[in-house]
């Protein structure tokens, strides 16, 4: 008699564990609280400005690249862009208004993206280009609205003087200089140190499992050409919103500058409320795992004695 035929081995695709609510939104306040302290730290660099074209630190691009690489890339990329809003330009006093939602859809995309990017942690080769990756993402996207901007005619051109062309140039240039200072310097060089010392050791102190390379997040879940309308879409609020802000002038705006009433040592207000922040984070997630453990010894004990009383 003729063998029956096998059942074809159908596996179904890895996918990366779900989390609770209570661990997105420790991923999610952690990301916002570190990026918030990382660019109260860039207040206080220096800026160099060569004619028109300006070197300083955009940010520490480094902060949400290792939180996007050793966690769940979307709730960290949605904490981080919020952590500057809130810590810098709400305490600080230089709020955008509507405009602030341009930076923010920005952020989210590159660093979204760039967690994506990292499928192992401690591949050096991975987190270097999620570190150019946020740079390149957020700085390309402020170009095009930029120059958007200058087309639709809601903001003058900045441009060498007799030289009106010179604002594509203007624009490469301040994009390769954040390439280089932002998303090499203080980006991919400390995130390929970082990352993969702490990647295993800080997940367990919050209650998760670390990041598995066999089980990467993908970036498009839904779908290539789902993600990409959804990035067009960001891409287009974002631009409506910077038309808006410069249509509208002082739409939402709130600007006392404390920085420039009470000098540098307002600063410290901004590291106050991230500390407390981050403070509070850790006893809570202590709690929690303190809870979860005396729970699992409750239930372990209770099977003890049911086992031994049968």
């Amino acid at each position: 008699m003729a063998a029956s035929p096998q059942p074809a081995d159908v596996r179904e695709p890895s996918r990366t564990p779900a989390l609770n609510s209570g661990q997105k939104l420790m991923i999610f306040v952690l990301s916002m609280t570190l990026f918030g302290l990382a660019n109260i730290i860039t207040e206080v660099l220096p800026e160099v400005r060569l004619g028109p074209v300006e070197l300083s630190v955009s940010y520490l691009a480094f902060v949400p690249v290792v939180m996007a690489s050793l966690f769940h890339p979307l709730y960290a990329a949605l904490g981080a862009p919020l952590g500057e809003i809130v810590f810098v330009d709400l305490l600080m006093g230089d709020f955008s208004g509507i405009g602030e939602l341009e930076g923010y859809l920005q952020m989210f995309l590159g660093v979204y993206i760039a967690g994506c990017l990292v499928r192992d942690p401690r591949r050096r080769g991975q987190l270097f280009l999620a570190g150019v990756t946020v740079v390149f993402v957020d700085k390309l996207l402020s170009a095009v609205v930029d120059i958007g901007k200058v087309m639709v005619g809601v903001e003058d051109a900045e441009f060498v003087p007799g030289l009106p062309e010179s604002v594509l140039l203007l624009e490469a240039v301040g994009l390769t200089t954040a390439l280089l200072i932002s998303g090499v310097l203080f980006g991919a060089l400390p995130a390929m140190a970082l990352a993969p010392r702490l990647y295993g050791k800080i997940e367990p102190l919050l209650g998760l499992a670390p990041r598995d390379p066999a089980r990467p997040h993908a970036l498009a879940e839904r779908g290539t050409g789902a993600f990409l309308l959804l990035a067009l879409v960001l891409t287009f609020v974002s631009m409506i919103a910077a038309f808006t802000s410069e249509i509208f002038d002082n739409f939402g705006v709130w600007q006392p500058d404390f920085i420039d009433l009470y000098g540098q040592r307002f600063l410290w207000i901004g590291v106050s409320a991230a500390v407390i922040v981050l403070a509070a984070l850790v006893m809570a997630v202590r709690f929690v795992v303190h809870s979860r453990r005396e729970r699992a010894a409750q239930g372990a004990g209770g099977a003890d004695g049911t086992g031994e009383e049968r």
